[in-house]
């Protein structure tokens, strides 16, 4: 797989850079029988031969069955590019594995506490676009693409919230307290349990285990 074929700022983000880099690999046929990656014979074998593995992520029709074998293939990503990010001093934020017919998409989001630059976008994108050349997971083109999170960058951890406290930030409960899930407020605290936000002048605990999505508000 050859490095990034380009590299520009992101608009929007505030200094936040990407890189791209573009797969050599040709997309395979659709219904061709072959074998299926490690760890998907389960399913593989429930759904038949009329569906492969490569179709269904790279051509196959929208549907559960796409998606998930898309899931399995996003948390294979993760599992193989999270070491080597942080190898190389940098976080994932966030992976995303967009399957296309043409060319399928993967984009990460990278962080560090002392920021990304151009230049760390690009060397991240050889550094992946090295692995992923040698571990070949995805069965057809794609483009590559690694960037810096922006102003609205995601929330997971209690690192990333602790980073954040006093930063106004918008949370979507699993399931709606009182009938709301969404709040968006200045995050006040963070410990091994949860957070605490201001919301219209409020105090609002929300654990852990209750968010869904939380992330940088503007």
């Amino acid at each position: 797989m050859p490095g990034p074929r380009w590299a520009a700022c992101r608009a929007g983000t505030g200094g936040g850079c990407r890189a791209g880099a573009g797969s050599t690999r040709g997309a395979p046929e659709r219904g061709v029988i072959g074998k299926p990656p490690a760890g998907l014979f389960a399913f593989w074998w429930a759904l038949g031969p009329i569906f492969v593995y490569s179709g269904l992520i790279c051509s196959g029709p929208a549907g559960a069955a796409r998606e998930a074998v898309t899931v399995i293939l996003r948390e294979r990503l993760s599992a193989l590019i999270e070491p080597l990010l942080g190898r190389l001093g940098f976080e994932l934020v966030e992976l995303e594995y967009a399957p296309a017919h043409a060319r399928a998409l993967l984009r990460l989001y990278i962080d560090r506490e002392a920021g990304v630059s151009l230049e760390d976008c690009e060397r991240v994108s050889r550094a992946v676009a090295s692995l992923l050349d040698v571990e070949d997971p995805i069965p057809c083109a794609y483009t590559l693409e690694v960037s810096s999170p922006g102003f609205d960058r995601l929330l997971r951890t209690q690192a990333h919230f602790g980073r954040f406290v006093g930063s106004r930030v918008f949370v979507e409960l699993r399931e709606a307290r009182a009938g709301r899930r969404r709040y968006t407020g200045k995050l006040l605290t963070v410990d091994d349990t949860g957070i605490a936000l201001e919301v219209d002048r409020e105090r609002v605990a929300v654990a852990f285990a209750e968010i869904g999505k939380a992330r940088l508000a503007s």
